[in-house]
């Protein structure tokens, strides 16, 4: 014979209490418009890293995800640039966004969006 009991919600637990696990925020980003679009994005970034080939002190990419909300929130104020750079930090190229609570609350310095 088998008893049951009716569950309850714990009082010790709030919404504002709750941690997240640390780990890769993988970019929400939707596909390109064109190819054309996909051409500019990488002229950005090659002419960047030609011009700064001496320089490990930033990070250039395309079409990521950035994160800042001030609550550490993965769902609350995002967005995915075309392009963006961040100076006085590191080149890392496996970044799958970028979380600027993560990144020593650093912001892009340069943000473009495409247009057509």
């Amino acid at each position: 014979m088998t008893t049951t009991q009716p569950l309850s919600p714990s009082q010790t637990a709030r919404k504002d209490e709750i941690i997240f696990p640390k780990g890769e925020f993988w970019s929400d980003e939707p596909p390109l418009e064109s190819n054309l679009h996909l051409t500019q994005i990488i002229l950005l970034i090659k002419c960047l890293e030609w011009l700064w080939q001496d320089r490990e002190d930033y990070f250039a990419t395309g079409n990521l995800t950035i994160y800042y909300s001030p609550n550490q929130k993965k769902s609350e104020y995002f967005r995915g640039p075309d392009f963006f750079v961040v100076l006085g930090t590191t080149r890392n190229q496996n970044r799958k966004s970028w979380v600027v609570w993560q990144e020593e609350g650093k912001y892009p310095n340069v943000i473009i969006e495409i247009l057509f």
